[in-house]
């Protein structure tokens, strides 16, 4: 890892701008290195991560690694894989999941985290708010995003988010895991060659 990302991550895992927001208080979660190639951008980590301080390490990380066709040990090495979430920490819990990530995270460090990571070939965008912030022109919703996936170039794939509480969008898009998941595999293994 560069010296300056290497600062820029200590800084954010030691960050409590948000602290008075966070129930559980702030822990910072991410996984970075200037070398990594694929670049997961996801929405807040949940309780369980927020336990833990590893991402993805629950269910939503199962289904993921998944539908990238890797193990663990490929998914938490930094060198091939960062993962840089909208907000770093749990933002707590609301009427039908897990509150959105506060706004004020990814307008404090995510530019410049994202200009340290230079060698992104594929960055998975997870979810609405990360797709609000990297596809200029998202569609009007989640479903037409994803859908859509083809339209956002090479280098950009937008995704559900693997939560189980996604397993009713699952079963009515069946399209994504037939059409959508192949070519993240192909992909993902592509670049990990």
């Amino acid at each position: 890892m560069s010296e300056k990302l290497k600062q820029l991550a200590d800084k954010i895992r030691s960050c409590r701008v948000c602290e008075k927001k966070l129930p559980l208080g702030p822990r910072p979660v991410l996984q970075v290195d200037r070398r990594a190639r694929i670049l997961i951008a996801g929405q807040a980590p949940g309780a369980r991560v927020h336990e833990s301080g590893v991402p993805f390490d629950d269910l939503s990380g199962d289904r993921l690694r998944g539908w990238m066709g890797i193990d663990r040990e490929i998914f938490y090495d930094p060198t091939k894989i960062a993962i840089l979430p909208m907000g770093f920490c749990y933002p707590g819990k609301g009427k039908t999941g897990d509150l959105p990530p506060i706004p004020l995270c990814a307008e404090t460090w995510r530019q410049a985290v994202l200009n340290q990571l230079k060698d992104i070939k594929l960055t998975l965008v997870i979810g609405q708010y990360a797709q609000n912030w990297h596809l200029e022109e998202a569609e009007n919703t989640l479903t037409a995003t994803v859908k859509a996936w083809e339209n956002y170039g090479p280098d950009l794939m937008p995704l559900p988010h693997p939560s189980p509480r996604n397993n009713i969008w699952l079963k009515k898009n069946l399209w994504f895991e037939k059409q959508l998941v192949p070519t993240l595999k192909r992909k993902v293994a592509a670049l990990l060659a």
